[in-house]
């Protein structure tokens, strides 16, 4: 039994060029989802990713007649995809997008830092999006799952590295494409690409134990009852059950705030400034990142009408929550659209 096609092998019959709209639409439709999570692996941004898919479509439709049949309708979409998206990082200011401020240490007691609006944040990625999935069988080069290479803490991890390095780990760790054949996307020689792949590599090693995110053990149900618990706990403001659900060494951060918990003592420590600000929670299960995911609204003391208040992306490991991201105001409600939540 054979494995899936390589981004380069041709589709169709060669010579048939794509000349007109309903041909182009049916070959590039099927491809649209996994162009847009690339775009946001890349960029870490869900508006950006929207953005790019849009002009990568649209520079293929004008660049049509160029395509001949003899290559592979997927890899001349992504060769678009990934040039469109190296250029958009080259007129960026920051290349980069982050989870916690970098180099602030965890905190203590109440967050006195007030929201980093000069930093660029990683945005969470709804699972409606995720293709279905993009290659459960990726090709054979390939280092990552794909279940993993989706997750929140993967995503962040790229965003440490330079974009043609960061392009050359996704076309080869994630999507399993050969050396060469990604050497023929980004331009240059096998040997620059391997040297790119190493020092990519050696970035993620150095960033994570054993050089790649926690493995996830829970199954599918576990998840989901896990989920269901921390809803319950934030609709009953139990903050005793929801410490429980947290494993010993949990981090939550909070972006756009710059500070950022661990541990649970110092996770309930503030957390006890926070809820009795609030005279309710709904929460609402979503999923983001290939993982548990909630959408909160709340009311306060003074205003009784229930507000979108905060997007949580859960990373559960070994029966509890190893970490939390709350997207907050105006991270988190800008977001909900996104993930099919109404901001009331």
């Amino acid at each position: 039994m054979t494995g899936p096609p390589g981004p380069f092998e041709p589709l169709g019959e060669p010579g048939q060029p794509l000349l007109d709209r309903l041909a182009f639409e049916h070959f590039t439709a099927a491809h649209r989802r996994e162009i847009k999570l690339h775009c946001y692996r890349m960029m870490g941004s869900l508006h950006e990713a929207d953005d790019l898919v849009q002009e990568t479509f649209l520079r293929a439709w004008r660049a049509r007649s160029e395509f001949d049949g003899r290559g592979s309708v997927r890899g001349w979409l992504y060769t678009i995809a990934t040039n469109s998206c190296l250029n958009a990082l080259k007129a960026r200011t920051r290349a980069h997008r982050f989870l916690q401020q970098p180099g602030q240490p965890p905190s203590q007691g109440r967050a006195t830092g007030g929201p980093a609006a000069e930093l660029a944040w990683l945005d969470p990625y709804p699972d409606a999006e995720l293709p279905a999935v993009a290659d459960d069988t990726p090709g054979p080069e390939a280092r990552y799952e794909t279940r993993e290479a989706v997750q929140l803490a993967f995503v962040a991890a790229i965003q440490d590295l330079p974009p043609r390095q960061r392009a050359a780990l996704l076309l080869s760790d994630v999507l399993g494409w050969s050396a060469v054949e990604t050497a023929r996307l980004l331009g240059g020689s096998t040997a620059s690409i391997n040297s790119a792949l190493q020092r990519a590599r050696a970035t993620l090693a150095a960033r994570y134990p054993e050089g790649r995110p926690r493995r996830r053990s829970q199954t599918s149900r576990e998840e989901g009852l896990l989920l269901e618990r921390y809803m319950q706990t934030w609709q009953a403001a139990n903050l005793d059950g929801f410490i429980e659900l947290l494993r010993e060494d949990a981090t939550f951060s909070m972006p756009p705030w710059r500070e950022w918990y661990q541990g649970r003592a110092a996770i309930r420590a503030f957390f006890e400034t926070i809820w009795t600000r609030f005279a309710g929670f709904r929460a609402v299960a979503i999923g983001a990142n290939g993982q548990p995911a909630v959408g909160v609204y709340a009311r306060t003391h003074q205003d009784p009408a229930w507000r979108a208040h905060s997007l949580h992306v859960i990373e559960p490991a070994d029966g509890g929550i190893a970490s939390l991201t709350v997207y907050l105001g105006p991270l988190g409600p800008e977001l909900f659209p996104a993930f099919g939540l109404p901001p009331p």
